[in-house]
């Protein structure tokens, strides 16, 4: 029983314990249903339950990993000086099996010399890309160690899923992370034509919820803590690369298919 389970069971007996003392008190009257939605009430504003979005956080977070393409052999992807970061692709991948597998976006690891991974416990270890799928910019890497107890994240099937259902997207944008933001989905089936006009990806999930550089390969998770997408792409009609509301992710079913996993 999660931690916002124990908290509502919590409420309910404190409230329990209120209409026992009124129900059995001598001249009060019947308890109504008006009086038990009153003690509810009253017991979750003295101890309110986590939003769905932080439930949703914490089931992902023990998956998501950030991913560091390396550019030069001589570096060892430690937290160098700043001028460093113009040299390495940062960006953000989901653990899909326990073994170490990871999804992330192919462009964030494309012409890396070496690529390392930071596990949500701090780990790091480098890996090695297992597999791609260009036509949804989607890479499958391998770390080469792993942490104590690491956990793969759950995937469920997009069919069910609709325009206003509630995401967040986990990631490290701009390297900062990992973070998480809300939002809904916007739109399905949609298709993003690269700046460069060199691709064009499809069958794209629309969403809301902010990304920015770096969010790239990160989770698009629904509120019950599944992965439904990966994100991939931001539309970005200026030059400066921020979040203008419109972010595009791959679903799951393509994603799990890059890494040889069945369709849900």
């Amino acid at each position: 029983m999660g931690p916002a389970s124990w908290a509502l069971l919590g409420a309910l007996l404190a409230a329990l314990a209120m209409l026992a003392v009124l129900r059995f008190h001598p001249g009060q009257r019947p308890v109504t249903q008006n009086d038990i939605d009153a003690a509810v009430r009253e017991s979750l504003e003295k101890e309110p339950l986590p939003s769905q979005a932080t439930k949703a956080y914490q089931a992902i977070l023990p998956s998501v990993v950030r991913v560091i393409g390396l550019m030069d052999e001589d570096d060892k992807g430690e937290n160098n000086p700043e001028q460093r970061a113009m040299e390495r692709s940062l960006g953000t991948g989901v653990v899909i099996i326990d073994n170490g597998t990871i999804l992330t976006n192919l462009h964030v690891v494309w012409g890396s010399k070496k690529i390392r991974v930071r596990f949500a416990n701090g780990h790091e270890s480098e890996a090695v890309m297992m597999g791609a799928q260009p036509e949804n910019d989607l890479a499958v890497l391998r770390a080469l160690s792993l942490p104590d107890d690491l956990e793969a994240a759950t995937m469920r099937s997009t069919g069910d899923l609709m325009p206003g259902d509630h995401v967040i997207a986990v990631g490290h944008p701009f390297g900062i992370g990992p973070s998480v933001s809300y939002g809904v989905v916007s739109g399905l089936k949609r298709e993003f034509r690269s700046p460069e006009g060199e691709k064009t990806l499809t069958n794209l999930i629309q969403f809301d919820a902010a990304a920015n550089p770096g969010n790239s390969g990160g989770p698009l998770v629904t509120m019950d803590g599944q992965v439904v997408g990966v994100v991939t792409a931001i539309l970005n009609p200026s030059e400066q690369r921020t979040f203008i509301g419109i972010g595009f992710a791959v679903p799951i079913e393509n994603a799990a298919a890059a890494a040889g996993m069945p369709p849900f």
